[in-house]
């Protein structure tokens, strides 16, 4: 809700988050182990973004060590949190105002935007809506040269891509460079019960970057009462997110996700699901003919 153009949080939204555990999560990000969305809480994908983190770093840092995780983020890049001034860019948009479920309604539209500066902002910056928005509770974020709270996760892997293991049971990526160094890791939905995901070592054939999507009835899932073919449009909230990275099995790949608070919480129809940040990382280092094994 919003009251005079101000968002209005619900306290509830911040319960439970902590700000120590929000700047472990972007000490995390910032080595290449991502925990999924900066959302202030413990869990599953903080835990194994720790151990990816020790592999990479060679460390062996403790989720509770708040002075040894304090004098990482020093080396790393300073401060787990660094103000940002909002653009008009930002808050032009365009933005649509909201994104159906049903697919039949998702094909009429022209694009599959953010719905909100928020989202937006929260993508942009790793991090859970909702906590972005608990963070800057006096925010307008609607209001260009508003100054915001946001995460400072650094820069983005860049070293090359030789090898990817899509771990089922960890619900983890990882990314290997040539000489079998973890160089990055990042907390995947893969598959289900009803539409499994391949298995056995697979390659990249392709990456497509802002990629519309073929809904197929007949070779997929089936959605609603949709029973024809329907190209969806390509946008952040599509249903492969914001990139397609396809493997050589044909209607399957590693893509982005509409919903990046749901990573390694929730099923897929049969793919590997990664946050939208998360797969445009791995995009721009990995490239056609790198294998994806799969393992249980």
């Amino acid at each position: 809700p919003k009251i005079d153009g101000k968002i209005v949080v619900d306290p509830s939204l911040s319960l439970g988050a902590r700000q120590e555990v929000a700047a472990l999560q972007v000490l995390l990000d910032r080595a290449g182990a991502s925990p999924g969305v900066v959302d202030g809480r413990f869990g599953s994908n903080v835990d194994k973004a720790l151990a990816a983190y020790n592999e990479i770093t060679g460390s062996n840092l403790r989720s509770t060590d708040v002075v040894g995780i304090q004098a990482a983020l020093e080396q790393s890049g300073g401060d787990a949190f660094a103000s940002y001034n909002i653009t008009p860019e930002d808050a032009a948009g365009p933005y649509v105002a909201s994104v159906p479920e049903d697919y039949g309604q998702k094909a009429q539209l022209d694009r599959l935007s953010y719905t909100s500066v928020t989202e937006a902002l929260a993508e942009r910056f790793h991090m859970d809506e909702n906590y972005l928005k608990a963070l800057n509770p006096e925010a307008n974020f609607n209001r260009p040269g508003t100054i915001i709270k946001v995460a400072n996760f650094g820069r983005l892997v860049a070293e090359p891509v030789a090898r990817i293991i899509a771990d089922k049971g960890k619900k983890q990526v990882r990314a290997y460079d040539a000489s079998g160094k973890l160089i990055a890791a990042y907390p995947a939905t893969i598959g289900s019960a009803d539409t499994p995901s391949p298995t056995g070592t697979h390659a990249v054939s392709r990456v497509a970057l802002d990629p519309n999507y073929t809904y197929n009835p007949n070779i997929n899932f089936k959605q609603g009462e949709n029973n024809k073919i329907l190209t969806i449009p390509p946008g952040p909230n599509g249903p492969v997110g914001s990139v397609w990275i396809a493997l050589d099995k044909p209607t399957y790949g590693i893509h982005g996700t509409p919903d990046p608070s749901k990573i390694g919480k929730t099923e897929s129809h049969g793919c590997v699901r990664l946050t939208n940040w998360d797969a445009r990382e791995l995009a721009k280092i990995v490239s056609p003919g790198v294998t994806v094994e799969f393992i249980d």
